[in-house]
């Protein structure tokens, strides 16, 4: 007599995917909450792409941040590997700082990003700490708790105030659900959707 064993269900090459697309996921918005950091690394790095370059001055003036602040995020970009000193500065019309290769392949995207927070009038929550991940996490649907498990390093209440600005400007929508106990849920609205992108083309360069 032939025997017939039962086997569990294997998830097989599903669950394989499934699982590296969440380690890459995870990967992604850590580097992009590395970089973002600082509030005014995107700004340099979007500088840098559309002039090929320049100086310190020209990107305080242009990005509109105090010396001390872009002094910060140009050494955070350098130790990065983004942005380096330009070898060759000295002559008056060559710049001071330039981007490195890895750092070409990021700044488009910053630019992008930019142009769209001034468009959608929201630069300054756009640039806020946690505001740029949490709109790249909102892949899908997420409650609370799912945010804060993919945003490393995010207290409740800065993800509350985070949701809680990109909320009032129209970049989010909170919806409360009819269950018990209730759960409320955070989606990105229409108007981000030219946003995310942009966001998730910085996080896998970053990453």
């Amino acid at each position: 007599m032939e025997r017939w064993t039962r086997r569990a269900p294997s998830c097989g090459l599903t669950c394989l995917y499934t699982r590296i697309t969440f380690v890459s996921n995870q990967d992604s918005l850590a580097a992009l909450i590395e970089l973002v950091h600082n509030r005014w690394s995107v700004p340099v790095l979007a500088e840098l792409h559309r002039t090929g370059g320049t100086r310190f001055v020209t990107l305080c003036r242009r990005t509109g941040a105090g010396g001390e602040s872009v002094r910060r995020a140009l050494t955070g970009l350098v130790a990065r590997g983004l942005v380096s000193r330009n070898p060759g500065y000295g002559h008056p019309l060559r710049p001071e700082y330039v981007l490195t290769p890895a750092g070409a392949r990021i700044a488009p995207a910053c630019a992008l990003v930019l142009d769209e927070l001034a468009a959608l009038d929201i630069g300054d929550i756009g640039l806020n700490k946690w505001s740029m991940p949490v709109l790249a996490a909102l892949r899908a649907e997420r409650r609370f708790s799912e945010l804060r498990g993919e945003l490393p390093g995010v207290s409740p209440r800065a993800l509350t105030l985070a949701l809680k600005a990109l909320a009032e400007v129209g970049m989010i929508e909170r919806t409360v659900l009819a269950s018990y106990p209730p759960q409320t849920v955070y989606r990105l609205a229409d108007r981000a959707g030219n946003l995310r992108p942009a966001l998730e083309q910085i996080a896998a360069a970053a990453a």
